[in-house]
């Protein structure tokens, strides 16, 4: 059942700059998401409407994405993470757990890690980690942030038709309710929110460690343009005994658009184990 309808939308003051949220709106236990680069909050909209029974769901947009503020500044992952810790602060939530997908992913692990007591558990889909021999280097991450921004302003200068249909053709095995969200965040994403690529992130091994609470790292398939391998998979969990890995086959880097039903299982049962429903 869509459920859209009852959701609550809002603003709060986070960090400095206005962040929009939408929320299920419950006395569910509360699990906050973090979308990706480029995407928006009600990008999790399929996943949220299966878990809207038994937790109440927090859709932030991030800075510089859907109808938050897009500042000059501030798109690293360090300032990523002090926008959702104040956001979480603001709307009221009381150690929530927090699902992150690619640059959400990053940003919800070095949250847990930068305020440890703020969330109860972390699920992280295949943030964008790579070897630290494999980093890119400053100038290489300049021009990997100026191609995705003529892309995005390439997508803007489309017709909402034109996009649809090509995000359709380049994304065949997602399901047809990814893409109203999808579409809109395309449209939203101020070319800014690219600084994000070239912003010098902390490396993810200085942070891994020192996440203190359970959490659960979702992988794909590399030959399918997953990002977490198989060995760095096992690394992270090396570093930090509280990680455990839930490998997804047969999907990419969005792991739970292209294996909704196995995703979900993946995520119920973490939560159910590790956080209570």
């Amino acid at each position: 059942m869509n459920t859209n309808a009852t959701w609550k939308s809002g603003y709060v003051q986070a960090n400095g700059i206005k962040m929009h949220y939408t929320r299920t709106g419950s006395d569910k236990p509360p699990l906050v998401m973090a979308h990706g680069l480029t995407d928006n909050g009600l990008c999790w909209t399929p996943v949220v409407e299966t878990l809207a029974a038994d937790y109440e769901l927090i859709m932030f947009d991030a800075r510089g994405h859907g109808l938050s503020d897009a500042p000059e500044t501030g798109y690293s992952n360090a300032a990523h993470a002090a926008d959702y810790a104040a956001a979480i602060q603001a709307v009221g939530l009381a150690r929530p757990a927090l699902i992150g997908h690619s640059m959400g992913a990053a940003t919800g692990a070095q949250l847990a890690a930068r305020y440890p007591d703020l969330l109860a558990c972390l699920l992280l889909e295949d943030p964008p980690w790579r070897p630290l021999a494999e980093a890119a280097s400053p100038d290489d991450q300049r021009a990997m942030a100026e191609q995705w921004r003529a892309t995005v302003v390439a997508q803007q200068q489309m017709s909402r038709e034109a996009l649809l249909a090509a995000g359709k053709r380049d994304r065949p095995t997602w399901s047809d309710a990814e893409f109203a969200p999808w579409l809109e965040a395309k449209l939203q994403v101020s070319p800014r929110a690219l600084d994000y690529v070239s912003a010098g992130n902390d490396h993810w091994t200085s942070y891994v460690p020192r996440i203190p609470c359970p959490t659960l790292l979702i992988t794909g398939d590399v030959e399918l343009g997953a990002i977490v391998s198989p060995q760095l998979a096992r690394e992270v969990a090396s570093l930090n005994p509280r990680v455990a890995v839930a490998h997804v086959a047969g999907a990419g880097h969005s792991v739970r658009r292209e294996q909704f039903a196995a995703y979900v299982a993946a995520v119920r049962d973490f939560l159910r184990r590790s956080y209570g429903s």
